[in-house]
């Protein structure tokens, strides 16, 4: 079994704010998959479906970015999967807005969501999908205010197509190395 895992903040007011960059791509890629929600567990949103030919289990925690490991914890925990097996999709404000970066392992680079990850897991041995999603102008907001701003219409239908296509080349470049 796969964990996808889109980080992102729960709720209306942060739906399409460059924090959510996890939450959109993952619900495209779960789309396209041919899957959809089908509730709420592991204090997230939950789907199970086949990605790329593997039996995947795609979820959105629901606590909040800071929190975000606790909910793939528990999730990792009840399917007895590993956290090699774990591809996490999220903002990066050091990767140039629409461009798509991949690794495995590695700090958390100032990631609150990633930072939850690597205390709840105990490991480094996940996938990141780092979505770029650019740093603020001199002089614009600050790196907070930035990253919960919303992407503008343009913006966003990058985000749901280009980045989507290129996440899932590197998710699957990742499901080969395992």
């Amino acid at each position: 079994m796969k964990l996808v895992v889109g980080l992102g903040n729960p709720g209306q007011k942060y739906e399409k704010t460059r924090h959510n960059a996890g939450f959109l791509v993952v619900d495209q890629i779960l789309a396209r998959a041919g899957g959809a929600w089908q509730g709420r567990k592991f204090e997230a949103e939950w789907a199970r479906c086949s990605l790329l030919g593997e039996d995947s289990l795609f979820i959105k925690p629901q606590t909040y970015m800071n929190l975000s490991g606790r909910s793939v914890a528990a999730a990792l925990r009840f399917f007895k999967a590993q956290v090699q097996d774990v591809v996490v999709l999220h903002d990066d404000i050091d990767v140039p807005f629409g461009k798509v970066k991949a690794r495995m392992g590695g700090g958390h680079g100032g990631h609150n969501g990633i930072r939850s990850l690597l205390v709840e897991l105990g490991s480094d041995a996940f996938g990141r999908i780092k979505l770029g999603v650019g740093r603020p102008l001199e002089g614009g907001p600050g790196v907070v205010d930035w990253v919960l701003t919303d992407f503008s219409k343009v913006e966003s239908e990058h985000i749901t197509g280009l980045m989507v296509d290129e996440s899932l080349q590197r998710i699957e470049g990742m499901f080969k190395q395992r």
